[in-house]
């Protein structure tokens, strides 16, 4: 009779879910929909503090597969009292385009037609940039559209890796002529937010790309 309670016993037990496994997954389906509605609330914002842009990238999952950022997105900046907030808007910037590992196109523009066209990177002036406010100004776009015949190329300027950073590997975008890596995250399958890190730049730069084609 005892050993039909012990068999009994131990089926029951061998049947039962383990609480620590059903738990540990509770907890990390919690964790993702906090991460989603965080990046929701920012998306929908358009803004967040230094703290929060962090926090919230540091949150999102790292993208393993450099396949997944192949194709073309259009690009909006997280506005987090950087130096950049509103620059690249300024000169109607479009996005960017993986196109493979070694070739991608890291600034996309739009002309005033709206035709998009590519801007040679090494070009751009970076350190200016994050120093004079005067660059955000409306009459600068006209400046910048006049100075597209020399600012176009055909060529591809930066390269698709998979980087360390803030303790994740993930894709990154490496520029050939600039010490910049954008780092990629995964908001959802058609959702990335980058953070560029430039050497020398005190704070990292926040942004958001949204898939068009790929």
């Amino acid at each position: 009779m005892k050993d039909k309670k012990k068999a009994a016993t131990k089926k029951k037990t061998a049947s039962a879910p383990r609480k620590t496994g059903a738990g540990a997954s509770s907890r990390a389906s919690r964790g993702g929909s906090k991460a989603s509605a965080a990046a929701q609330v920012v998306l929908e914002r358009g803004s967040a503090t230094r703290d929060e842009a962090l926090a919230l990238f540091d949150s999102l999952p790292p993208i393993a597969d450099l396949a997944f950022m192949f194709g073309r997105w259009t690009g909006s900046g997280i506005d987090s009292d950087h130096p950049m907030d509103g620059l690249l808007e300024n000169y109607a910037w479009y996005g960017k385009e993986f196109i493979s590992e070694d070739h991608v196109h890291p600034l996309l523009f739009q002309s005033g037609g709206g035709k998009i066209f590519r801007v040679n990177p090494a070009l751009m002036p970076m350190g200016m940039a994050l120093k004079f406010p005067f660059l955000k100004r409306g009459f600068m776009r006209g400046v910048f559209r006049l100075g597209r015949p020399i600012l176009q190329t055909s060529k591809t300027g930066a390269r698709l890796r998979l980087i360390s950073h803030r303790g994740k590997v993930s894709a990154t975008m490496a520029y050939d002529a600039l010490p910049i890596h954008d780092v990629f995250r995964r908001i959802d399958e058609n959702t990335v937010m980058g953070l560029m890190d430039y050497k020398g730049m005190q704070d990292p730069f926040f942004f958001v790309l949204n898939r068009v084609d790929g």
